[in-house]
């Protein structure tokens, strides 16, 4: 299934989605001009935090920040080579604290409920006989996607180094690019059986089946 979500009742689950995406963008302009290790080291503190509020299996879900972490390697080893490696740090904490941020909105979420919280942004389309509702189903896939995406990588890089004895591998792009486009793929069909963007009711929005 294409779903991320973590069914619960914590705080988070109940705040309206409007709401956590509204906060989020906050957050995230705010933070992105921070340069202070100990205010970006409070935020994934408190990230972390909320994460473990979430119940059993919260803090679970950090596991999605392991695709990334050759590439905060990498960011920190150019920061290091240059010679400011605080700067280095800095960044690692900023785009770490973020990209959790952005998960626990996902997992705390529900898809139709997303859906109907981005679906004003384009209420002008109606003006011209659009529907509002593909692009915010757009939208909204694109933000469940890109978590799936990170979790599809993880596994073809464990099972990558569990094979070769390596991290990973350019050789990995091939297997990711042929699943990420079957799932597009199965999505497509699971949208058309449903009659597209208008037919996709609040019952069944929260998961979409993927044929493994």
């Amino acid at each position: 299934m294409i779903s991320l979500y973590l069914p619960g009742a914590s705080w988070c689950h109940r705040l309206p989605a409007r709401l956590k995406l509204i906060l989020l963008a906050v957050v995230s302009m705010a933070v992105f001009p921070v340069q202070d290790f100990w205010i970006l080291s409070a935020l994934l503190a408190l990230t972390l935090l909320a994460y473990s509020s979430l119940g059993k299996g919260g803090l679970q879900q950090v596991k999605a920040l392991r695709p990334m972490g050759a590439m905060l390697a990498i960011i920190f080893l150019l920061h290091a080579v240059t010679g400011d490696w605080r700067e280095g740090v800095v960044t690692i904490e900023r785009l770490t604290a973020l990209i959790l941020l952005a998960n626990l909105v996902t997992i705390t979420t529900r898809m139709d409920d997303m859906m109907e919280a981005v679906m004003p942004l384009f209420a002008p389309l109606s003006w011209l006989g659009l529907s509002p509702r593909k692009p915010a189903l757009a939208v909204t896939l694109v933000l469940r996607f890109a978590p799936v995406l990170l979790s599809v990588y993880s596994s073809l890089r464990e099972a990558y180094q569990s094979r070769s004895g390596k991290r990973t591998s350019w050789r990995l792009m091939g297997p990711f690019m042929l699943q990420a486009l079957a799932m597009a793929d199965n999505v497509a069909e699971a949208l058309t059986a449903r009659g597209g963007a208008e037919g996709f009711g609040a019952r069944d929005t929260s998961v979409l089946p993927v044929r493994n």
